[in-house]
């Protein structure tokens, strides 16, 4: 089997796999945020962190959910970065932020977060301060045993099919849930720009 051949039916495999359950539970919590006019923070970086900053549109301009992206200010990233620590950019930003119990967190991240060995610290002190806060936790990951699956209200876990494409499955999924989720009937307020087109055209 090629490569190609190989990436693509695990891919497969990992549809199959994913816990459709959570995702409808996501979606729920998602659309009562929005109805208590709570605020959506997303969280990831390297790869996932485009993803997040993606997301945060999607969430904004499909959904009509407040939703933002830490990262997204270079210029306080950098600051904070300098200043007080990589393992401070999220958690000192949602504190300038005013998060509360009306908030939630989305984490995208492959492991999740485990300030013990120091990978992605920054995620754990967050999802540490939201809970202190109350706000919401949800979580798009790549493994069952880091700190984003253990703390979250939910937490969907993609499934490990190969120990050698964990990162690239991981990241790539993200990307499939989160358009899943803002498609979705109940989440979708405002219809994109080529679907809407395409009606339009039917429509003469």
């Amino acid at each position: 089997m090629s490569y190609v051949n190989q990436y693509l039916d695990e891919m497969i495999k990992i549809v199959k796999e994913i816990d459709a359950v959570k995702i409808d539970k996501i979606i729920d919590m998602l659309v009562e945020l929005r109805d208590n006019k709570g605020r959506l923070f997303i969280l990831g970086v390297g790869g996932s962190g485009g993803n997040a900053s993606h997301a945060v549109n999607d969430f904004r301009k499909i959904c009509g959910i407040e939703a933002y992206y830490p990262l997204d200010n270079v210029s306080e990233l950098t600051a904070r970065t300098n200043d007080e620590g990589w393992h401070t950019v999220f958690v000192e930003w949602l504190k300038m932020s005013r998060l509360d119990n009306k908030d939630a967190l989305l984490v995208f991240s492959v492991g999740g977060g485990d300030k013990e060995r120091n990978i992605s610290a920054n995620i754990v002190y967050a999802l540490d301060y939201a809970k202190e806060k109350g706000a919401k936790i949800f979580g798009i990951v790549g493994r069952s045993n880091g700190y984003t699956a253990k703390v979250a209200d939910e937490c969907i876990v993609i499934p490990n099919v190969n120990k050698d494409t964990l990162t690239p499955h991981a990241e790539s999924f993200q990307g499939c849930l989160w358009h899943l989720i803002v498609s979705h009937p109940k989440m979708k307020k405002y219809e994109n720009k080529w679907e809407g087109s395409l009606k339009d055209i039917k429509g003469r």
